[in-house]
């Protein structure tokens, strides 16, 4: 790559931040940038700085050459067959995955997903040198990449280097499970920041970089094999508030969220789940809980009825498919005990939808679940507070999903508790108005000072790149913004 093209300012994740657009008779394939909150964080730097995203374009075989979207340089790296279901949905999927979310599967290991798992890290590492300028910030994200910092640290040491975990880390008893786990901790240590969601996840890291490597971590620091300082740290991700409120205050939205109250049966209380179909998200528990309770009479049809969304999920994977199975019969059996004929006391949806969508959903559920087993953060239960403009609503969040160390205010629960479940259930959908919104306008503030771009800036500046963090000021978003 030449001098020109380099980058100062690089993004290395598993995905590209955007869809592939396929038109029926045209020439060729568009491209539209994805919704997520990783981009959103991201945005403002990369245009900014004139940086690049490196990432998988989606598909099997070559990738697309290196194209411009939005302000951002993609540059696609290729995945073939084998790779995606060993290194994607082999060891990323079903070793750490399940390990890293406290087991709630149990984590497969074969030898041979780990070599894939090694080759693909070392693909992405080798892109990465070569899109870099002199001294340029990387910024590696996520579970499928964590060897990328080490092996980029050996091809160009003159890089700053930084990795977040999105997921949980897990404790070492579980850690210890873990087949080539040294090379997973030397991995990591090749960053100059790791960033968890969590502090437990953080001193995890820290506990076995002691336990395992006999290294002797200060604090946040820990000084690696080489001598080079790394700092292991929270850094809490959250969402674009601002994006979020505006989309709940589109007229847009109002009136599908009026049209989808009406197509329920305007019943007096909705209580939504919105999800990805996996097994760390805990459906299963919430629709049990549900069912006991239409059973013992605390609550009934047509008065009440959930609605549960079920986004399609690596439905290669035997895990997922069973999951489905499972979720599906659960909510057939309801609605034989319980339905009426046009109004089913679960509406289950299995499918994707829009960010509207999304929110029109948002608007109409007087009870939010939020109830995973495990999870990092859980970035829907902090866009249902932001979409709440009226601070009403009860939010039922997991005391095991990051989230619940910022949304105080909710009704935590401990989702393997099944009597604790059905009793804050009832608590929230019973909860008066004036309760509702004590809490929910609490935690809106907290959204407000909180955002996907606070925790950018706090990630970059830990790593020394105040420069980069100033993107997100005000003067600057609005100039570079497209």
């Amino acid at each position: 790559m030449s001098d020109s093209t380099a980058s100062s300012f690089v993004v290395v994740a598993n995905r590209l931040p955007v869809d592939r657009i396929t038109t029926p008779g045209s020439d060729g394939d568009t491209w539209r940038r994805s919704p997520g909150g990783l981009v959103t964080a991201l945005h403002p730097v990369l245009q900014a700085e004139a940086g690049t995203w490196i990432g998988w374009a989606g598909g099997e075989g070559p990738a697309p050459s290196p194209f411009t979207l939005d302000g951002m340089r993609l540059s696609p790296v290729p995945l073939d067959a084998d790779e995606l279901r060993n290194y994607y949905e082999g060891f990323s999927n079903a070793t750490l995955w399940p390990l890293y979310h406290d087991a709630v599967e149990q984590p497969a290991f074969h030898r041979h997903w780990w070599k894939s798992y090694e080759q693909v890290n070392a693909r992405f590492a080798e892109r990465a040198a070569a899109e870099a300028a002199p001294n340029a910030l990387v910024w590696v994200q996520d579970y499928q990449l964590q060897l990328v910092p080490a092996m980029l640290r050996r091809l160009r040491p003159d890089l700053r280097i930084g990795f977040f975990l999105h997921i949980p880390f897990p404790p070492t008893e579980l850690f210890m499970q873990l087949p080539r786990r040294l090379d997973i901790l030397r991995g990591l240590l090749g960053a100059d920041v790791v960033g968890f969601q969590s502090p437990g996840a953080a001193q995890n890291f820290l506990r076995l970089t002691r336990q395992l490597l006999g290294l002797k971590p200060r604090a946040h620091i820990v000084e690696a094999e080489d001598g080079r300082p790394v700092r292991a740290e929270s850094y809490p991700i959250s969402i674009d508030t601002a994006s979020v409120e505006q989309i709940a205050a589109s007229d847009v939205v109002a009136n599908r969220a009026k049209e989808l109250r009406a197509e329920l049966g305007d019943p007096k209380t909705i209580i939504l789940g919105v999800d990805r179909l996996d097994y760390t998200k805990g459906i299963e528990q919430r629709l049990k809980a549900f069912r006991e309770l239409l059973s013992n009479g605390e609550l009934s049809v047509p008065d009440t009825v959930m609605v549960q969304v079920a986004t399609p999920s690596r439905e290669r994977i035997e895990h997922y498919r069973a999951l489905r199975r499972t979720v599906e019969r659960e909510v057939g059996r309801i609605n034989g005990d319980f339905g009426r004929v046009g109004i089913p006391a679960v509406h289950y949806l299995h499918q994707s939808y829009s960010r509207e969508e999304l929110a029109a959903l948002y608007l109409i559920a007087d009870v939010m679940t939020v109830t995973p087993l495990r999870d990092g953060m859980n970035l829907v239960a902090k866009e249902y507070v932001a979409s709440r403009l009226n601070n009403d609503g009860a939010l039922v969040l997991s005391e095991f999903a990051g989230a619940a160390a910022d949304l105080k205010q909710a009704f935590q629960v401990n989702p393997h508790d099944l009597d604790a479940l059905k009793s804050v259930l009832v608590a929230a959908v019973r909860s008066p108005l004036d309760e509702q919104r004590r809490r929910m306008r609490a935690m809106r503030r907290y959204l407000r000072g909180h955002d996907v771009k606070h925790w950018a800036r706090g990630f970059l500046t830990a790593l020394g790149a105040p420069e980069t963090a100033t993107a997100y000021d005000s003067d600057n978003i609005r100039e570079t913004s497209t």
